[in-house]
């Protein structure tokens, strides 16, 4: 059980660490604390189970993109996921038998939404408010993700739309699209994945396409029996497939930031999937970008194309000019009568939330700190918060492998602060301004010459054209990064020395 303790005086529940989210991140956190012999901490989560974005996303045909032996924590391996890719169900289970199995739920309050967190230059504590209750904490981190936050598009009228409406990721299941005149805006990551799953379903389904998407084939299958035994009485066949995964997502890196022109292997493979799908020599055009390819998140799919091909489907590519009570007007003038719109347009990622309910010494918020984009330290300290940490934080999303990978990498070295931290019996513990800035320098430098800079619009660049999302380079070399630990990269400091 947690030995936060409870000041019934001023209703604030004390705690040594407070870490926010059930996600992937969260649960890691709390189970290397677990190991570190650390049991007084509190997980703070917004619903009313674990699971993150895994819980939270249930549209129809939810997946991942990254093969389910590689999406998974490293010490706790799965040797019976059912496919090469995992559904949002089978992740959803996993999560839930993780936190069970580590007995992480007496930790856990749930229903529990952030509402401010607030740091006390004189106690050096964190006051972290939220709608179940609020807390005393010496440490928070956050593990709620970059991507936690569903986003509308920013389209004149949309506000004023009479019929049904809802974001994939918060998907009503029980409303009824047969019959209905629907419209999907947006054909990013979530789209190419539910849009297959209703496209026969309503009367008409418009689908209106901003710009198109580079998409290879998904080479997604179930596992048979055998392999599943395979994978559980004989571990080391799981763990060549783990490598094997691993190492082929890794070589992507070469294309991406060292040399873009690589890239073309990818192109022409897109360029063939296109070819064989699509017949339709009017259609082929809409859908083939005209940016370099992995510029934006290069997407997995084999339904996506023949989705778009029923007879009931329509693909509009004239962009939208506004929304209006029962309709949406392109900008060709052409007014498109629809019952139900379905909003596949991602999330606050470069512009997270959560940074407006932050605030540090002095009272700085921290989304004034990042006006210009988001950076950290590492992904995981900012200059000014001190004892606040984040996992997948800035400058730390993937654009070619497993994101778990990232998150136990930045548990490991959040362990090492906190570790440090003790040790020298500091009462709080934040990066240098100087390194942080020559950090963040270096990465952008990097950044510069890759493929995400080759001047498409993405989710990975900030409004200032910053790309503040993307780790720029091989996944081994942030772990390595992260290991070499500085104590002199950091401030530790006494009570007494914090204003």
């Amino acid at each position: 059980m947690a030995t936060a303790s409870s000041n019934s005086d001023a209703g604030i529940t004390s705690t040594k660490i407070l870490i926010i989210g059930t996600g992937f991140a969260g649960l890691g956190m709390a189970i290397r604390l677990k190991e570190m012999g650390i049991d007084d901490f509190i997980i703070i989560e917004r619903a009313n189970d674990v699971g993150g974005t895994w819980r939270d996303n249930r549209y129809p045909g939810a997946a991942c993109d990254v093969p389910s032996h590689l999406y998974s924590f490293s010490f706790e391996p799965n040797a019976d996921w059912s496919r090469v890719y995992p559904s949002q169900p089978e992740l959803e289970t996993y999560l839930q038998k993780v936190a069970k199995k580590y007995q992480l739920r007496p930790h856990i309050r749930f229903n529990h939404n952030l509402r401010e967190a607030r740091f006390d230059d004189a106690s050096g504590h964190w006051l972290v408010r939220s709608s179940g209750g609020d807390f005393s904490a010496r440490f928070v981190i956050s593990g709620n993700g970059g991507l936690a936050e569903p986003k509308l598009p920013d389209i004149p009228g949309v506000e004023t739309f009479a019929g049904h409406h809802f974001h994939s990721a918060n998907w009503d299941h029980d409303y009824s699209l047969p019959g209905k005149r629907v419209a999907v805006i947006g054909t990013g990551a979530s789209a190419i994945q539910f849009v297959p799953e209703i496209a026969g379903v309503p009367a008409k389904l418009s689908v209106f396409q901003r710009t198109p998407n580079w998409i290879i084939p998904r080479g997604d299958r179930p596992y048979s029996r055998i392999e599943k035994w395979l994978f559980k009485h004989i571990p080391i066949t799981r763990k060549i497939v783990r490598a094997k995964i691993y190492c082929q997502n890794e070589s992507r890196v070469l294309g991406m930031v060292l040399h873009p022109s690589l890239m073309n292997l990818f192109r022409r493979s897109a360029i063939k999937h296109i070819e064989r799908q699509v017949a339709d020599p009017a259609l082929r055009p809409k859908l083939t970008p005209d940016y370099p390819i992995g510029c934006k998140r290069i997407l997995v799919s084999n339904d996506w194309y023949p989705a778009l091909q029923k007879p009931n489907v329509e693909v509009v590519t004239k962009g939208i000019r506004e929304i209006r009570e029962h309709s949406i007007i392109t900008k060709d003038n052409i007014e498109h009568e629809v019952d139900c719109i379905i909003f596949g347009t991602g999330f606050y990622a470069t512009d997270n939330p959560i940074a407006a309910m932050i605030y540090g010494r002095n009272g700085e918020q921290l989304s004034q700190t990042w006006q210009n984009g988001e950076e950290a330290y590492l992904g995981a300290s900012v200059h000014g918060f001190p004892n606040f940490f984040f996992i997948v934080g800035p400058n730390v999303t993937l654009g070619h492998s497993s994101m778990v990978y990232m998150i136990e990498t930045q548990v490991e070295a959040i362990s090492r602060i906190l570790q440090a931290s003790d040790e020298s019996n500091s009462a709080t513990v934040e990066v240098k301004l100087d390194v942080q800035r020559e950090y963040n320098e270096g990465l952008q430098k990097l950044l510069g010459g890759s493929i995400w800079a080759t001047g498409c619009d993405s989710w990975y660049k900030h409004r200032s054209g910053k790309i503040t999302q993307l780790w720029p380079g091989f996944t081994f070399t942030f772990r390595r990064r992260n290991r070499n630990f500085k104590r002199s990269d950091y401030i530790f400091s006494s009570l007494q020395n914090n204003n």
